[in-house]
């Protein structure tokens, strides 16, 4: 007789069972990806002197988010969505939803937040808001680290088939989908623990998804000269239903430039916040 050896059982959660809705969701997208290097030299070393003039560090997650933000503020024909069938809605607000990564019950639990006007806020005001995020207190149903409207409760606790019917809702309205979702999401797995290359995402439901890889010290020709220096493995993934080429190209074109130039950065005033 086969003997499988000793082994848990654990049951499959609720918010996996979410994760898992949205990722079927996010496959009904055509999806395409720009897997990228972007040196962030400049940005953290601003960072670590920022850290040590004022004994308070900017998030890199954080001025990434303002440095993804405004990039699409300057080009807004991809911060989209459809609204029906015939038209699509271009917002002014970027919203970015983010992952946190939270213990709730001995197990760690990825949870959602959104940043809200991220376009409008500083690298400080959005290193706060993250870190409030990490902070804040949750118990072991909660799923999204924000205020609630009782409709959205009822939503998340119900059924299956009330999910399925909800996402397929908001598939063609994206006005709400925005309210809910983002318009933009951003995952970083390099805040984590180490993690020396790119991860390619599944799309997610957002029209843009960014996922942030492991920043690694390699050499680069700079002004003719080689020298080391530290680049970051980012990918961007686009609904092709919404997004063509060359927007894309613009918008990776201005979102490497303001990343290497430390964006943001130079308005950090003693009100940061600490930690990575």
């Amino acid at each position: 007789m086969y003997r499988s050896g000793e082994y848990a059982v654990k049951r499959f959660s609720s918010d996996r069972q979410s994760i898992r809705l949205i990722l079927n969701e996010s496959a009904k997208k055509h999806t395409i990806h720009a897997v990228l290097e972007i040196d962030v030299t400049n940005g953290r070393t601003a960072i670590r002197d920022i850290k040590e003039k004022t004994g308070r560090k900017p998030s890199f997650t954080g001025w990434m988010v303002k440095c993804i933000a405004e990039a699409l503020t300057r080009h807004p024909e991809l911060n989209t969505y459809r609204q029906g069938w015939r038209k699509i809605v271009v917002f002014e607000d970027v919203d970015v939803a983010i992952p946190v990564e939270r213990l709730v019950d001995g197990e760690a639990r990825t949870m959602v937040y959104i940043v809200r006007r991220a376009n409008e806020k500083s690298v400080t005001e959005i290193t706060d808001e993250i870190r409030a995020a990490q902070r804040q207190q949750v118990g072991g149903k909660k799923q999204v680290l924000s205020q609630l409207s009782r409709f959205e409760k009822m939503v998340l606790n119900a059924p299956t088939f009330l999910k399925k019917l909800v996402l397929w809702i908001l598939r063609w309205h994206g006005i709400r989908k925005k309210k809910h979702m983002g318009t933009v999401g951003v995952t970083s797995v390099g805040m984590i623990g180490r993690f020396p290359g790119w991860v390619v995402p599944l799309g997610g439901t957002p029209t843009v998804m960014i996922a942030l890889g492991g920043v690694v010290e390699k050499p680069a020709v700079v002004d003719g000269d080689v020298e080391a220096r530290e680049m970051l493995s980012l990918t961007l993934s686009v609904d092709h239903d919404l997004v063509d080429g060359g927007p894309m190209t613009r918008y990776v074109s201005t979102l490497t430039e303001l990343v290497e130039d430390g964006y943001g950065l130079s308005e950090v005033t003693d009100g940061g916040a600490a930690g990575e």
